[in-house]
């Protein structure tokens, strides 16, 4: 006879599971609505934890993807065309990314005070972003596709 075992759920694997749900039905809805093929926009979604254990799960989140990615401070990366970014930092212990592939991308992160970490992210074409953080040890990012 086989004993079931008990299975305790670490309550923050199951907000970054939650999290992530959210993020796909995000991105599959956006793929559903109906628009014509030459028409242009964009979708847009943004994390912007209030405090306590969200900002730790998501600044935690940017930071690992900083160390994967070499980035110590903050780091611009543009793969495409007449895109433009911009990354202002005043503080100590701040990461700010913006990362842009495709073209026609306009977004910058500016973070005032310390232990910020702020990601930006833009994908497709024509997007327009620009992010303030002011305060200590807050964290958010945002996703945008424009088509």
């Amino acid at each position: 006879m086989h004993q079931a075992r008990r299975r305790d759920l670490n309550p923050q694997l199951m907000e970054m599971t939650m999290i992530r749900t959210l993020l796909s039905a995000a991105v599959l809805s956006a793929g559903l609505i109906a628009t014509p093929a030459m028409a242009g926009g964009s979708v847009s979604l943004s994390l912007h934890p209030s405090g306590g254990d969200e900002a730790r799960i998501l600044q935690t989140g940017m930071r690992l993807y900083a160390l994967s990615q070499n980035i110590k401070d903050g780091r611009i990366k543009q793969k495409g065309r007449n895109n433009s970014a911009g990354l202002q930092q005043n503080g100590r212990g701040n990461l700010g990314i913006v990362h842009q592939e495709g073209r026609g991308h306009e977004g910058t992160v500016r973070q005032n005070g310390n232990g910020n970490a702020y990601g930006l992210f833009q994908f497709g074409k024509n997007t327009s972003a620009h992010v303030e953080q002011n305060g200590h040890n807050q964290s958010g990012a945002t996703f945008q596709f424009g088509w």
